[in-house]
């Protein structure tokens, strides 16, 4: 009996290794939107944190300084909702993991 459950766990881990695969693959195309001065700069970033596209607003253009800063503020925006996207997303994995244990082991 020891073996037969023994291969099941093991069915079940490589299981969830492939749902976690299929997941962070999903998350590599997932984009999330980043904003700074009430949406002068747009960062598009996908959660794997590849920026994929920048956006700036005619007005911001003429400030050099300030338009460093938006960009600088717009990324750090897109990469937190890119992380606590992925956060969500694998939450499901790590609510069965016993505690004080986490992915990726």
């Amino acid at each position: 009996m020891m073996k037969g459950g023994l291969a099941g766990l093991m069915k079940q881990a490589q299981q969830m290794q492939a749902n976690m695969k299929k997941a962070q693959d999903e998350l590599a195309q997932t984009e999330v939107e980043g904003q700074s001065g009430s949406g002068a700069v747009k960062v598009t970033m996908t959660c794997a944190h590849e920026v994929r596209r920048v956006q700036l607003s005619e007005g911001v253009m003429d400030d050099r300084e300030m338009l460093e800063d938006l960009i600088v503020a717009a990324l750090n925006d897109a990469n937190r909702k890119a992380t606590e996207t992925s956060q969500k997303r694998m939450s499901g994995f790590t609510a069965h993991l016993p505690p004080g244990m986490s992915l990726p082991f």
